[in-house]
């Protein structure tokens, strides 16, 4: 199978999925708790290269639907329901063991850790949700 063989808008609109889903969970939901936890204020943030800082979001967003796409091709023909677990056993197996130990160490707050990992499962149950769109037999 060759690496790059996926598709590519089921990748677009899976990276765009998550990252509606981080526009809405860091805004409206949970925007005003997590500037608190993390010590940042508004005029921090919008002092910030937004930009920048939206564009590679968006790019590793990319990535991350890439590598999940390519995943799921590997596997060949699997059920809408498998391919959303398998994303969101990415988020819980992977991503929130690896930032719960980095926050940790890093002595951060357990509100910013349940923030942070909230988003992650969303992030890839959304990202899941739409490749099951598209690989599900």
């Amino acid at each position: 199978m060759d690496f790059f063989n996926v598709n590519w808008l089921a990748v677009f609109l899976a990276a765009l999925s998550g990252f509606v889903v981080g526009g809405i969970w860091y805004g409206p939901i949970m925007g005003k708790k997590w500037l608190g936890a993390v010590g940042l204020t508004e005029e921090d943030v919008q002092g910030a290269n937004m930009g920048l800082i939206y564009g590679t979001t968006f790019f590793l967003s990319l990535v991350a639907a890439f590598v999940l796409a390519h995943t799921v091709e590997t596997y060949g023909s699997l059920s809408f329901s498998t391919i959303v677990m398998i994303a969101q056993g990415i988020a819980a197996g992977f991503i929130i063991p690896a930032i719960g130990t980095n926050y940790l160490f890093s002595q951060k707050s357990r509100t910013l850790f349940l923030i942070d990992a909230g988003y992650w499962l969303l992030f890839y149950t959304a990202m899941g949700t739409v490749m099951a769109y598209f690989y599900a037999a």
